[in-house]
């Protein structure tokens, strides 16, 4: 395996920024079929491409990160930034996919709560990963996501709650819990996300 004399710190943080708008989009792309639930099937196929898409970009990580000598960063800790970006990702098309497979009719108001507080979560995401060359200025990024992940958290408790409340069939419960369950582990991988831009901030300051 041949390794890269000089660093490629701009080719990591440009991977980064790359991964961080496709999960952006995504998440915009499931918010809008939550929103406005028509052709759940076409809206999967295309948040499925850029799941694919999000792979590559992990890939190409992982293979910068096995062939560069000197890296910006601790290897550790790019390793478990792609992985973060990644894992949410997985989450967003893994929502869209459960939607045709219960084949839902019509999405609960709560699942588009949890979509839009999901949307503003990537957003800071891309905002924080534009600033992580400079290793400052992450901050108010860092702090809104982590406020974020608490907003989803009151959202996805009052959702369970109404769940099991007896108003629904079981059946339901279980597909409704699938599919809120899933969304809420996205937002608490943008918290991850963030915690990790965090320590990689501290160790560089």
């Amino acid at each position: 395996m041949r390794f890269q004399i000089i660093p490629r710190a701009q080719g990591f943080y440009e991977l980064f920024q790359k991964a961080a708008a496709n999960l952006a989009d995504s998440s915009q792309l499931l918010l809008k079929l939550l929103t406005d639930f028509r052709e759940p099937q076409a809206a999967h196929a295309e948040i499925q491409s850029r799941e694919h898409e999000g792979d590559e970009i992990t890939h190409q990580i992982m293979r910068a990160l096995n062939t560069t000598f000197v890296t910006p960063f601790d290897r550790e800790d790019i390793h478990r930034l792609a992985s973060g970006l990644d894992d949410v990702l997985d989450f967003i098309e893994a929502v869209s996919d459960l939607l045709v497979l219960h084949n839902i009719e019509k999405p609960l108001d709560e699942m588009r709560q949890q979509a839009d507080v999901l949307a503003r979560a990537t957003a800071q995401i891309v905002d924080a990963m534009d600033r992580l060359r400079g290793f400052s200025g992450l901050e108010p990024h860092w702090v809104e996501i982590n406020r974020l992940e608490n907003e989803g958290d009151r959202v996805y408790r009052k959702t369970v709650a109404t769940l099991f409340s007896g108003e629904y069939k079981a059946m339901d419960v279980l597909k409704w819990k699938d599919l809120v369950d899933q969304l809420e582990a996205a937002i608490d991988g943008c918290e991850d996300v963030a915690n990790t831009m965090e320590s990689i901030v501290l160790k560089h300051a």
